[in-house]
């Protein structure tokens, strides 16, 4: 097995971004920011028919312990200042799955003046999760794609990035 990937002119050690790969996917501390029906749903994952904790996905009321923001139904631009507020309060790395129509292009509200049309539109979104409101087994599939996910990110390759920009 190759433990050097050559990567952008520099060698990165595959082996230890699997090292913190490993436990941040399979114990996701997700931040719930439900505001409609989608919420019942989120609700109902977390019950014993879709089980989360079997995937060592835990619920936290503060964002500073929080590596997932699962925001879950309609956000208005009053409050899109307290949400996007909360994302930058979450530690690096930290991801985002928008549940539901509402929370991904405003849904049924959208022709709305105080509607926004997309959590995008305040901060990048790493899952969305189709659907009016979305089965609780949508959720767990959402949430295996989006552990895939954290299992391929380089996160070496990101802290070298940031820290290359602060300095400059």
């Amino acid at each position: 097995m190759n433990a050097l990937r050559w990567e952008g002119g520099a060698a990165v050690p595959t082996q230890i971004d699997r090292l913190l790969n490993l436990p941040r996917k399979n114990s996701i501390w997700y931040l719930l920011f439900a505001t409609a029906c989608c919420g019942i749903e989120l609700m109902q994952t977390g019950g014993p028919r879709t089980d989360l904790d079997r995937f060592g996905m835990v619920f936290r009321a503060s964002p500073r312990q929080a590596d997932l923001l699962l925001v879950a139904g309609t956000i208005t631009y009053k409050m899109a200042e307290a949400v996007r507020r909360l994302y930058d309060q979450m530690p690096e790395p930290k991801y985002v799955l928008a549940m539901g129509s509402c929370a991904n292009c405003g849904g049924l509200f959208q022709r709305s003046y105080s509607v926004v049309r997309g959590v995008d539109k305040i901060f990048p979104v790493d899952v969305y999760l189709p659907g009016c409101a979305p089965r609780p087994e949508a959720l767990n599939e959402a949430l295996i794609i989006l552990q895939k996910r954290m299992e391929r990110d380089r996160w070496i390759l990101r802290m070298k990035r940031d820290s290359e920009e602060l300095a400059e």
